[in-house]
């Protein structure tokens, strides 16, 4: 059993893998040619300007007495500048937003996981082509451009990673401070003749990175005061830096301002996903080489921000946030970052119509030879009668195309030799992604093949072991054929030869080679799927078919769930009007009445909203209560019940009880001194965190009757998840547990069949009993319909409060009885634990059942992992790679979240059976009971 699972960890970890293999890999090539504009550049220097969490709407609406909201932005988009939307891309995060601004390229989550100031990947970017770039801001993004560049070309000046506190009492400082360190620093440069002259050179960059919209957003949400205010502090700083450096350098007419934002921020105050609030960005800019304002009569958008915005009539030219580092590029005459994918708006260069003409053709010429490198790359790594080239850019037609553009442009024709070079830009991206994506459906061949085999094996496992419907049919054993053997052996060969000559990473061989020994382990039970087949054939069709509907109407009602989280509500409903179809309904009342109670109870919560929620500490409190009074009654019950329960146990409970009087204070104080803008309270930081590791050891030392253990796991749990919460769903676990509780009794009851004499009161079972399952080793349908339980209340675990339905509906709120300063790690790891705590509530009321119907723990998991890995494979057929950013996203954070809870699952089993099995005691040596 234990290697059983352990080998099935493995794989699921690898079917896991293979996602990012498949969908997550790098786009980055090396050893291109860098490409510059050959004439000679408008501007001498860039200033970019990045407030980092900037919504488009946030920037360009009124404030409440019809003023502007930023009303040197506007002055410039109505009178000195152009102005536009920068559409973003997933995962609307600050890493990859930088990225995209500077570097020209959309970087994978891969390297978003693997750090935020570090630089996973090497990549070429327009700081590292300055002639001195000169940056202020976040340790986080500045280090990304200098870490690991060649030269001392890069200066960056940064605050302390600690002044990112999202409960400090004013973070615009961290907008004001850069302002006043870049007013600093001209001041002195022009005492320092060595700086001055710096700073008077060609090609050079100043980067401002403002962070305080973003962590303002966080802290009290977008619709905010503060939010808004900070929009003001910025607006002025960026008045006062361009007056200044314009009177720096003399109003020369050399300098070109760019203002844009790396990410939106949805009204829940965050960020990541690709909700139009956090894809849509303000994107102004004006000095040397940009158009002035153009006025129009009417324009056409699919929005309706123009007549929000009062900016009808001024031309709005939206960009991707890609095409920004090309267009800076261009401005200062620097090359074109290798890497970059973006294609240079000329539209908003007050140029020439002969620069417009060669910087496109340089545009061109940078992508198309990302495109012959990857080309190269993939033509050489596959056997030359396996390489299918992108036929829609031959060598011929590239060549072909730059002749003539170069041709249109000798002749003057610059409009169309414009339009050439973006025929090419679309067909070299076209054939980019070609060739990034060569290997896909081979891959994901080879995953399919793997998972159908695994669950495959997993049912013949049940079936073989635990099912007698293949008893009687067949007793002759043969064992299995060496021709099948070493047939599976040479197709293993063969398939590692063919990896091997064409140099593929060694993940390919994982993913190719992994479905061989399941599908021969699979194979040599052809005895057994022979006379399952033979059994099945023996039902009556129309039973067999009512079956399979009814399984395969519950497993897609859970995929829908993801989608639709009204669906686990419909799920509940039903499971509420089960009892009237069985005989619990005459057989025992009350349980049932309480299981239709919870189960509409338990309804409610997915109706809530996913996102979008008020905090409401209120709520918290409620909850808190309600903990304590079912606590009160708990005590009084068993005070009754037993005479001796004094002493350990009875102070047990109550220093639980009073961990959940300490959760309710933190949580109210804690939210009360950020509203008045006076930090985290040390104390509560230190309350918080000793709650929090106390969780943990609490329940083992409850006494391990099945009641009184579930009970002290639900104490213990709700004192962690109160600190995490901020509105309704301090509800969830509570009512979830109950609800739970009642499964419990209501497995027990289904258990009173003539053929099973075995049966006792949930409140006296213990856990230090060994229950006899020899006469449960006969699989039923219940057995299946409780997996398929399981299974859902998992899913409700996960969704029934929206804290998973999307990446950006994550409240970083929910943390700040814990830390206030920005960690993601750490923030991340509490979000985690904060998703995992009603997953474990599940899970200790799963040990429970297994304990009271004394039920094959092997064969209810087996079908659990079989139910999870059918849907997984739902979703992996499910996965886009086209269509919006965030229907992309969604699609694969949905496989990602279904095999992350697979793989949990065989962990979490593990931990409530520890939390459910396990006795600590005070004196003496710790003694374990197991089941």
């Amino acid at each position: 059993m234990l290697l059983f699972f352990i080998l099935g960890l493995l794989v699921h970890f690898v079917f896991f893998g293979s996602i990012f293999d498949i969908y997550f890999t790098s786009p980055l090539v090396h050893g291109m040619t860098p490409q510059f504009t050959p004439l000679p550049p408008p501007a001498k220097r860039l200033v970019l300007f990045v407030a980092d969490g900037l919504r488009a709407d946030a920037l360009h609406e009124f404030d409440e007495n019809g003023n502007p909201r930023a009303p040197f932005i506007r002055n410039i988009i109505m009178h000195e500048g152009s102005w536009g939307i920068s559409h973003t891309r997933v995962p609307t995060e600050s890493r990859p937003g930088h990225v995209a601004l500077i570097a020209g390229f959309y970087e994978d989550v891969s390297a978003v996981a693997k750090g935020w100031k570090e630089n996973p990947v090497e990549f070429d970017s327009l700081i590292n082509e300055s002639k001195y770039t000169w940056s202020w801001g976040s340790p986080d993004i500045l280090t990304m451009f200098a870490k690991g560049v060649g030269g001392d070309h890069i200066y960056t000046y940064s605050y302390d990673a600690e002044s990112e506190d999202f409960g400090a009492h004013d973070v615009t400082k961290l907008d004001t401070w850069v302002f006043d360190h870049v007013k600093e620093f001209f001041h002195a440069a022009r005492n320092n003749q060595s700086l001055f002259s710096k700073v008077n050179e060609e090609k050079i960059v100043f980067f401002l990175h403002l962070l305080g919209i973003d962590t303002n957003g966080h802290a009290h949400r977008p619709t905010s005061r503060e939010y808004k205010d900070n929009i003001k502090v910025v607006d002025d700083g960026i008045k006062e830096i361009v007056s200044m450096l314009e009177h720096f350098y003399g109003n020369d007419g050399k300098t070109a301002f760019i203002f844009t934002s790396d990410h939106g921020m949805t009204d829940w105050g965050f960020h990541g996903a690709g909700h139009p609030s956090e894809t849509l960005t303000p994107f102004v800019t004006w000095g040397a080489g940009i158009k002035y304002p153009q006025k129009v009569s009417a324009q056409k958008f699919d929005d309706a921000f123009l007549k929000e915005w009062k900016l009808e009539n001024w031309k709005r030219q939206d960009i991707h946030q890609a095409d920004v580092a090309p267009l800076m590029a261009s401005l200062i005459g620097v090359p074109f970052p290798l890497n970059s994918v973006g294609i240079l708006p000329i539209d908003y260069l007050n140029n020439t119509d002969l620069f417009r003409a060669e910087s496109m053709f340089t545009n061109a010429m940078q992508i198309l030879e990302q495109f012959k490198v990857k080309m190269t790359q993939k033509k050489e790594a596959i056997l030359p009668f396996f390489f299918t080239p992108f036929k829609l850019l031959s060598e011929s037609k590239q060549l072909n195309i730059l002749r003539k553009a170069r041709s249109y442009i000798k002749q003057r024709k610059y409009d169309e030799a414009v339009s050439l070079c973006k025929e090419l830009i679309h067909l070299a991206l076209k054939g980019l992604s070609y060739y990034h994506t060569y290997d896909r459906f081979f891959l994901g061949v080879n995953v399919v093949l793997g998972f159908v085999g695994w669950t495959s094996y997993a049912s013949l496992l049940i079936i073989k072991s635990h099912s007698s419907l293949t008893r009687g049919v067949s007793k002759e054993v043969k064992k299995p054929s060496h021709l099948l053997a070493c047939s599976f052996t040479a197709l293993g060969v063969l398939v590692a030869f063919f990896l091997l000559i064409q140099d593929c990473p060694w993940t390919y061989y994982v993913y190719c080679l992994l479905p061989i020994p399941i599908w021969y382990a699979v194979l040599r039970e052809f005895r057994v799927i022979q006379d399952f087949v033979l059994s099945l054939l023996t039902f009556p069709p129309s039973q067999l078919v009512a079956y399979l509907f009814i399984f395969t109407l519950g497993i897609e009602v859970l995929v829908l769930s993801f989608f639709y989280r009204y669906t686990l509500t419909a799920g509940l409903v039903a499971f509420a009007c089960w009892p009237f179809i069985t005989q619990l309904r005459t057989r025992a009342k009350s349980i049932s009445l309480s299981w239709i109670f919870f189960s509409l109870l338990l309804a409610v919560f997915p109706l809530m909203p996913v996102v979008g929620r008020k905090p409401d500490i209120f709520l918290v409190m409620g909850a808190g209560l309600l903990v304590l009074l079912l606590s009160l009654c708990v005590v009084t019950s068993l005070l009754k019940r037993k005479d001796h329960f004094i002493n350990e146990e009875l102070l047990l409970h109550l220093f639980q009880m009073l961990s959940i009087v300490l959760s309710m204070y933190v949580v109210y104080t804690t939210h009360d001194s950020l509203l008045k803008k006076q930090g985290l309270p040390l104390f509560n930081q230190i309350i918080s965190w000793i709650t929090l590791a106390s969780s943990f050891v609490l329940p083992l030392l409850s006494p391990t009757s099945l009641s009184e253990r579930l009970f002290s796991i639900l104490l213990s749990s709700m004192s962690a998840y109160l600190l995490l919460s901020t509105g309704y769903e301090a509800l969830f676990p509570l009512v979830l547990s109950c609800l739970m509780f009642v499964w419990i009794q209501v497995e027990q009851e289904t258990l009173r069949q003539p053929s099973v004499s075995y049966k006792q009161k949930v409140t006296s079972l213990q856990f230090t009993c060994s229950p006899d399952i020899t006469q449960f080793q006969r699989l039923y349908l219940d057995d299946v319909r409780r997996a398929f339980f399981l299974v859902f209340f998992l899913v409700t675990a996960f969704f029934g409060t929206g804290n998973i339905a999307s990446i950006n509906s994550f409240d970083l709120a929910s943390v700040y009885c814990f830390l206030t300063v920005f960690s993601p790690f750490m923030m991340g790891a509490l979000m985690m634990w904060k998703i995992l705590i009603p997953f474990v509530l599940v899970m200790c009321a799963f040990e429970a059942v297994q304990l009271t119907t004394q039920l094959s723990s092997k064969r209810l998991f087996l079908m659990v992992l079989i139910i999870s890995d059918i849907m997984a494979l739902h979703f992996f057929f499910l996965v886009k790679d086209y269509g919006s950013w965030l229907d992309i996203g969604t699609s694969i954070s949905h496989y990602v979240i279904v095999m992350s809870m697979t793989i949990v699952l065989v962990f979490l089993n593990g931990l409530a059976h520890l939390l459910m099995t396990k006795k600590l005691e005070l004196c003496g040596k710790p003694k374990s009971h197991l089941i």
